[in-house]
């Protein structure tokens, strides 16, 4: 399957707008599991086999790996996923931004030895920065747009001219009349920047958005599915880590998990109908 078949099988079968973000943090792993030869990939292993019913997505943080050493405990973790579950879709979030044959390896090393089935992707540098990717129509492309951090709009809110409009909307517009020839494009909106996301749903009609920022980044549920659900009361992949991940710091953590994971999900679900085929 594409990454987009996944993905909207995901949202019927698990009724489920939630991502669950994997950026596990040894500091913050329970004591416990320090007996085992691979922390990392055992945190990760008892979370998503504890929320894997629950979810639309995975997204693993490419940074808390190569940060910690760990790079091999991020290819345990998506074989695992692609074993088990490989119905879910997993979003490698590597933030890759370069040109020419290094945009290349980079789009290989995302689908070919890590095997995700989406990336994420910084467009600073321009359509050829993005091309590798955008050429694969079976994996997804997640391109910044507008992001939750509180710098974002350092860049992505100024004007752009002659067109007048913001940064973030020219990448939104850019995304959805040139770069979606393989259907294959998801836009990073925040969920801090309600209006903002509003913005890029006008733009960008029934397109995938990835929502950062629910969670531990104060953004609002409701506000995100007021201004952001496509025409089918779906089309959102909200991202939550550390609120999930860190739930429980004992034994139970990964109960603690799933219960969190529920909690947003059914959250979520109250103010919005049920995706149907």
């Amino acid at each position: 399957m594409t990454f987009l078949q996944k993905l909207e099988g995901a949202w019927k079968d698990n009724n489920s707008l939630v991502c669950v973000g994997l950026d596990p943090d040894r500091a913050r792993i329970p004591e416990h599991l320090s007996r085992n030869a691979d922390v990392i990939f055992s945190f990760n292993r008892e979370i998503i086999d504890a929320t894997a019913d629950l979810v639309c997505a995975y997204k693993p943080q490419f940074a808390f790996y190569a940060g910690q050493n760990a790079l091999g405990s991020l290819k345990k973790t998506l074989t695992y996923l692609r074993d088990r579950y490989p119905n879910i879709p997993v979003i490698l979030d590597a933030k890759r931004g370069d040109i020419g044959s290094t945009a290349v390896m980079y789009a290989r090393e995302a689908f070919d030895q890590y095997k995700a089935d989406a990336v994420t992707v910084n467009p600073y540098m321009g359509t050829d920065t993005l091309k590798p990717f955008l050429d694969d129509p079976d994996h997804g492309v997640v391109i910044l747009c507008r992001t939750s951090n509180p710098g974002s709009g350092d860049f992505q809110d100024l004007t752009v001219q002659p067109s007048g409009r913001k940064l973030f909307e020219v990448v939104a517009e850019k995304a959805a009349k040139d770069w979606n020839y393989n259907g294959n494009v998801v836009l990073v909106a925040g969920a801090t920047y309600p209006a903002e996301l509003a913005a890029i749903r006008t733009i960008v009609g029934d397109m995938p958005l990835l929502v950062p920022g629910v969670g531990a980044q104060g953004g609002d549920v409701e506000a995100v599915l007021s201004h952001g659900l496509d025409s089918r009361g779906a089309g959102l992949i909200i991202n939550s880590s550390r609120g999930i991940l860190y739930a429980g710091r004992g034994s139970d953590f990964a109960q603690a998990s799933r219960e969190a994971t529920v909690a947003l999900r059914d959250e979520i679900n109250r103010s919005r109908p049920a995706v149907h085929a």
